[in-house]
C-alpha cells in the first residue's frame, strides 16, 4: 500500500464576508488566485467551522482543533503555547502568560503609586506596546528575569517586538486569575484576582510582579535613552493570557507521522513545540504583511524531504482584516497564492495538499469571526467535485460539504494511508 506526503497551509484568518465595496466578493473571492482556483477544480472542496458553527475561535484553539484536539477539552490558556514558542521551560505546575512592554503615564497629573495593602501598581495605561518598541527588550527581560516574589520564581524572556512571556514558578499557584491589562488605553492598570485560594496567591504575586517591573524598567538606561530619543518608555510590563501547561502528547505518535512545523508567530511556534514537531524558522518569514512566503514556500518543500506531514501558518490575511483593509487582504491572498504555485512544482508530485484559514477575520468587523471558512483538498485519492474556484460561496457547493476543524487532520492521515482501523 503506497503512502503519501502532505502538507497543512493555513492562511490565518483567511475567511471573510461579502464586502460591499468588492462588489458582494469577499476578498478571497475577489482576488486573482489562478493557482488555487486550479487546485479547487482539481481536487475536492468544502466549508469548515474551525471549532463549532458561530464559535469564534482563537488561533490557538482553533489550531489545536484542526490537528484533531478538542479545545474544549485541552485548551488550558495561550500563556503556554506563548512562552514554548520562545523557547522558555515550560513545566507542569507553572503558571504562564503572554506580556506586552507597555507604557503608563509617569507624570504630575498621572502619578504611580503602589498600594501598601495589596502591592499592586496603580497607575493609568498610556500605551499598550510601549511605542510599538522594536529594540532594547533584551535589556527590559534580563531586568526581570530571576527575581522571586514571595517564594515565587519569575522567568521572563523578550519575545519579537513589544512581546514577552512569564512563567510564574512556586508551590500552590493556581491559574483562575483575572486579568491586568485593561487592553485599552487611559485607563487604570486592573488588579488580578483570584477565582480559589490558590489562584488568589497567583493574583497576588501578578500584581505584585507588575509594580516591581515598572519600579525595575523605569530607571533602565534603555528607557532613559527612549525618552531622550523622543519615544516613550516601556516602562511596565502586563501581563495577559494565562494558562498552565496542557498534556497534549505527541503529534508523531497519534498521527503516525513525522511532523514539521513552519510558523510566523511565537503562539502557533509553541503549538508545534508541545507537539514535539520538528520546528523550522524561515528567514524572512516576518509575521507581517511583508513576510516572505516564497521563503516559506521553499522551506516547506525542504522540510518535505524528510517528513512526512508539514503544519505551515501564514499570518498575513488576518492582520489585512484586524486592519479592515480589504484591498491589503486580496494583495496577501495573492502573494500566498504565488506561494502554493512554488510548493506545487517544487514538491513532491503525489503531495497532498489541503488549504483553508483557522478562522476567518472579516475585514467589515475587524475581528475574528465565527464563520466557516473554505477548505480545499487536492492530491492522490481526492475525488474532483464541480467547483472551479476557491473561495467562500463555491466551496460552499463542494463535495467535502460542512465539517468541523476536528476532522481536518485525521481527512490527511486517511489519504496518506497512514491511519490504522477503527475497530476490527
Amino acid at each position: 500500500m503506497p503512502t503519501y506526503k502532505s502538507a497543512l497551509l493555513i492562511c490565518d484568518g483567511l475567511g471573510d464576508r461579502p464586502v460591499a465595496a468588492l462588489g458582494g466578493k469577499t476578498p478571497l473571492e475577489a482576488a486573482n488566485t489562478p493557482t488555487m482556483d486550479r487546485l479547487a477544480a482539481e481536487g475536492a472542496t468544502g466549508l469548515m467551522y474551525p471549532i463549532s458553527p458561530g464559535i469564534v475561535a482563537g488561533s490557538d484553539t482553533s489550531h489545536l482543533a484542526l490537528l484533531g484536539f478538542d479545545p474544549f477539552e485541552c485548551y488550558s490558556g495561550r500563556g503556554p503555547f506563548e512562552c514554548a514558542g520562545i523557547d522558555m521551560d515550560v513545566r507542569q505546575g507553572d503558571v504562564c502568560f503572554r506580556v506586552n512592554f507597555s507604557t503608563v503615564y509617569d507624570d504630575a497629573e498621572h502619578t504611580p503609586s503602589i498600594d501598601p495593602e495589596t502591592g499592586a501598581l496603580k497607575a493609568t495605561v498610556q500605551d499598550r506596546r510601549a511605542g510599538r518598541i522594536e529594540t532594547g527588550t533584551d535589556q527590559l527581560a534580563a531586568a526581570l528575569n530571576g527575581i522571586e516574589i514571595d517564594g515565587v520564581q519569575v522567568q521572563f524572556k523578550e519575545s519579537v517586538a513589544h512581546r514577552a512571556g512569564l512563567i510564574l514558578r512556586g508551590e500552590g499557584l493556581g491559574q483562575n486569575v483575572s486579568d491586568v491589562d485593561p487592553h485599552a488605553v487611559d485607563t487604570e492598570i486592573w488588579i488580578a484576582k483570584g477565582a480559589d485560594p490558590a489562584s488568589q496567591k497567583t493574583a497576588t504575586v501578578l500584581n505584585k510582579f507588575v509594580a516591581k517591573s515598572y519600579e525595575i524598567l523605569k530607571d533602565l538606561e534603555v528607557n532613559k535613552q527612549r525618552v531622550a530619543e523622543g519615544k516613550l518608555p516601556a516602562n511596565v510590563a502586563l501581563p495577559r493570557g494565562v494558562g498552565t501547561a496542557p498534556a497534549l502528547g505527541d503529534f508523531n505518535e497519534r498521527n503516525h507521522v513525522k511532523a514539521a512545523c513552519i510558523v510566523e508567530t511565537g503562539l502557533i511556534r509553541g503549538i508545534g513545540v508541545y507537539l514535539n514537531m520538528d520546528i523550522v524558522d524561515v528567514e524572512g518569514a516576518t509575521g507581517g504583511l511583508d513576510s516572505d512566503l516564497q521563503a516559506m514556500a521553499r522551506a516547506i518543500v525542504a522540510a518535505l524531504a524528510d517528513h512526512t506531514f508539514v503544519l505551515c501558518n501564514m499570518k498575513g490575511p488576518d492582520i489585512a482584516g484586524h486592519d479592515g483593509d480589504a484591498q491589503a487582504k486580496i494583495k496577501i491572498i495573492e502573494a500566498i497564492d504565488a506561494a502554493v504555485k512554488t510548493i506545487i512544482e517544487e514538491g513532491p508530485q503525489d503531495l497532498i495538499l489541503a488549504i483553508t484559514g483557522d478562522h476567518s477575520t472579516p475585514v467589515d468587523k475587524g475581528d475574528h469571526g465565527g464563520d466557516a471558512v473554505p477548505f480545499l483538498l487536492h492530491g492522490p485519492g481526492v475525488t474532483p467535485d464541480r467547483v472551479t474556484a476557491f473561495g467562500e460561496g463555491p466551496c460552499g457547493a463542494g463535495s467535502l460539504g460542512t465539517f468541523v476543524g476536528q476532522n481536518v487532520t485525521p481527512m490527511l492521515t486517511n489519504l496518506m494511508n497512514v491511519q490504522p482501523k477503527f475497530g476490527a
